[in-house]
């Protein structure tokens, strides 16, 4: 029998295995999470182990990063057709083998791959199944997932290969991750296998001794082309490249006043100007101390940036490779004591200071340009966080901005410079800023171009100085409930809900996945002047007339709890507490809805049928709770594709075999795709969307309503298993077909479904 068989129904065995990518996704160190779900993952896939290999730097070797069951040493295998795991990466297909001690089986995949004498040993005269599946990103191979001796030395069967399939995914998405937050200026050239380590080593070496950039070696002495190298750095640094091209025409206007060997010391200079716009072309856009000197000397100019070769950039201000550039790498003059004056500046910043008024100021001081600046950019990213990140000992610090959930280097600040920054943000987040060894909380709150504009601040002391995350709260109005993206049937169930007069309905979803800004929706939609709605939040975020708001207040005593008590008081119709984070809240919330209130409430939870199971394991009474539950809507954010550069194109047979296949193929025909006819859209990038591709995000749901047969479940407490699959015959559908949905509506793809909701 089947392991998924074993673990009980096949809704059961997708849910742990939905359950397992959540959890290998979100990890933080990806170990620990392997080591957490290892049992897990080989009673599902019914296996004795499994083993973990990662791409060595050279793509020469895969070497084991991983092997369950505490088994000691490491693993490194060539990356060629003597063994399996080499022939895989090489292939970058699946292999499935009954037995991997049969030299006749093997040699029938390749001549050249032999039995490992070990495994032989390990089989005791039994076959020894074997699955190998290769982690991809697009096309690039990151590593390998080997799964070892089936039990019962059964072969490996073809559910467990979709299981495995997706196992590798969801390491695809983690692993990427990890490498990406390590990745250089020249990672694509890496990855499309055009350079090695070594010969960035070497090039890094010969730049040195020769006086030159890396890219200038990369592309003379090893033959690497500009354009490949210009899409490398291109990639890093987020800005357009520019090759040297003698038809370029430099703006006189702006040149004027610049001197000119100072230019060529800093390897940066005016490219075009146009309307008070200035593009700048620099070796390292993202050289903070340099961005700095370039708005001091150049103000009152909107400047944009482009990255060059540092010989190209020469080129233009007149100097050929050919010539001594040994005074060009002289240091950059007057560094040192721009930054004693910008420490001075620091100490008397915030005395009588209002931070509450305009925050683009041009004769402000550098640093605080700095911080202007970022926070400005953050906004017209559409970034949700910005990360101030100090790094170990001198070098660099990073600034990187979460836009549509994903992490993306900003900027490059000095380590001197980096504790002037984070001073700076103390001091208009009003905390201690003498105080390093403790996180801190505060808020800024300031005005951009006129708008209100709100941060909530932490500081974070780490091993290299202090980390800052500032979260932008955009002060803003209820979104229209139409505007959500529901799918027909969601929409006309949570109209259906709010229109009770009394009960509870809960939104939910992990942090950041647009719980509030759905609650605001549905609160809008009834929201009349006959109804008294009192909300208690933590942040206030979004604002409505004729709502009465209060901010949770923790440190002061006033939580979710004490504030529903105060409510009660009150003589509301409605009731919206932030959070049901205790028993207390929680039960508190279930009495005022049984007592004639309409309450809505949210929870950290995977889905909507796990919010009743964790309700419950809180110490709710099931019989008062199934009165009171009027529905639960799960949601999560996933990106979408740029609409500037989607590209359309007609999927293959297994694509479209994997997306029916994860919609559940009882379940498809109600989507009415003609399968001849499909057409889906994959990312491109462009300027539009930063060349990722994707621009904004929207929501994909799960609403499951409280009927009597779910009521009678709740009272009966029955697991979320058996609810879900009461709830879909019922007519709700996954998080997971929601977004496949859209990926047919054309306005995301399944990969990052998969990476939101599993699969």
């Amino acid at each position: 029998m089947a392991a998924f068989e074993d673990a009980g129904t096949t809704l059961e065995f997708r849910g742990r295995l939905s359950s397992i990518c959540d959890r290998l996704r979100e990890s933080d160190i990806l170990s620990f999470a392997l080591d957490e779900l290892a049992s897990d993952i080989c009673l599902l896939l019914g296996c004795e182990k499994f083993t973990l290999f990662e791409r060595s730097g050279d793509g020469r070797e895969i070497v084991s990063i991983y092997r369950s069951g505490g088994e000691p040493g490491e693993l490194r295998h060539e990356a060629n057709a003597t063994n399996l795991p080499g022939m895989v990466a090489v292939n970058k297909e699946l292999i499935r083998v009954d037995d991997a001690t049969d030299a006749q089986e093997l040699e029938s995949i390749h001549p050249r791959l032999k039995a490992d004498p070990k495994l032989v040993v390990a089989a005791k005269r039994q076959a020894y199944p074997l699955l190998e599946v290769p982690i991809l990103h697009h096309e690039d191979l990151l590593g390998v997932l080997e799964f070892a001796n089936k039990n019962g030395a059964l072969p490996f069967s073809d559910q467990d290969v979709v299981f495995a399939q997706k196992l590798a995914d969801a390491l695809s998405t983690r692993m990427r991750v990890e490498q990406e937050a390590g990745s250089g200026p020249y990672e694509m050239l890496l990855a499309k296998e055009l350079v090695s380590r070594e010969q960035i080593e070497e090039a890094e070496r010969l730049a040195m001794a020769q006086g030159r950039s890396v890219p200038f070696i990369l592309e003379t002495e090893m033959k690497i082309s500009k354009t490949a190298i210009g899409e490398s750095l291109e990639q890093y640094y987020q800005a357009p490249f520019m090759a040297y091209d003698d038809q370029i025409v430099l703006p006189e206007r702006v040149l004027t006043n610049l001197n000119r060997p100072f230019l060529i010391r800093n390897k940066w200079l005016p490219i075009a100007e146009r309307d008070g716009r200035v593009v700048i072309l620099m070796d390292n856009p993202n050289d903070a101390a340099r961005v700095l000197d370039i708005q001091r000397i150049l103000p009152g100019f909107e400047l944009q940036y482009m990255v060059g070769i540092t010989e190209d950039i020469l080129r233009f201000l007149g100097v050929e490779p050919e010539e001594d550039v040994a005074n060009i790498e002289a240091p950059q003059a007057g560094l040192e004591e721009l930054i004693d004056r910008l420490g001075d500046e620091i100490e008397t910043i915030g005395e009588g200071e209002e931070d509450s008024g305009e925050l683009i100021n041009e004769n402000a001081a550098t640093v605080i340009q700095l911080v202007n600046k970022l926070i400005a950019d953050a906004v017209e990213m559409g970034a949700s966080d910005i990360h101030v990140e100090p790094s170990k000992g001198t070098k660099n610090g990073v600034v990187r901005m979460r836009v549509d959930g994903v992490c993306r280097v900003s900027l490059e600040v000095p380590a001197d410079y980096l504790r002037y920054v984070v001073a700076r943000i103390k001091i208009m987040a009003r905390v201690d800023i003498s105080e390093t060894r403790l996180p801190q909380d505060g808020k800024i709150t300031c005005r951009l171009y006129g708008q209100p504009l709100e941060l909530r601040v932490a500081t974070l002391p780490t091993v290299n100085g202090e980390s800052v995350v500032m979260r932008l709260l955009a002060a803003g109005e209820a979104m229209p409930f139409d505007k959500l993206n529901l799918a027909a049937r969601n929409a006309t169930v949570i109209r259906r809900m709010i229109e009770h007069p009394h009960g509870i309905v809960m939104v939910v979803g992990p942090t950041g996945s647009g719980k509030t800004t759905t609650l605001h929706a549905l609160l809008a939609v009834i929201n009349t002047p006959e109804r008294k709605i009192l909300t208690a939040e933590d942040p206030v975020e979004i604002t409505q007339p004729g709502l009465q708001q209060v901010q949770v207040r923790s440190n002061i005593g006033l939580d979710f709890a004490r504030a529903l008590r105060a409510f009660l008081r009150c003589d509301p119709d409605v009731i919206l507490i932030g959070e049901m984070r205790d028993y207390e809240t929680a039960h508190s919330g279930i009495e005022a809805s049984l007592t004639g209130h309409l309450v809505f409430s949210t929870l950290h939870t995977n889905s909507a049928p796990e919010t009743i199971t964790r309700l419950l394991d809180m110490g709710l009474d099931p019989l008062n709770f199934a009165d009171a539950l009027i529905g639960v809507l799960a949601q999560r954010l996933i990106r979408t594709l740029c609409s500037k550069c989607k590209e359309p194109y007609t999927p293959e047979g297994h694509e479209i075999e994997q997306l029916i296949n994860a919609y559940g193929p009882e379940y498809f025909p109600e989507l009415g795709i003609n399968e001849a006819d499909l057409m889906l859209y994959r990312p491109r990038g462009c300027s539009h969307c930063g060349n990722t591709g994707y621009r904004g995000r929207t929501g994909i749901h799960e609403t499951l309503e409280a009927t009597a047969q779910i009521k009678e479940m709740v009272v009966n407490k029955e697991s979320a298993a058996a609810i879900k699959t009461m709830a879909m015959e019922q007519g709700m559908r996954t998080l997971l077909q929601d977004g496949i949905a859209k990926v047919f509506k054309g306005e995301t793809d399944f990969r990052q479904v998969r990476a939101v909701a599993g699969a």
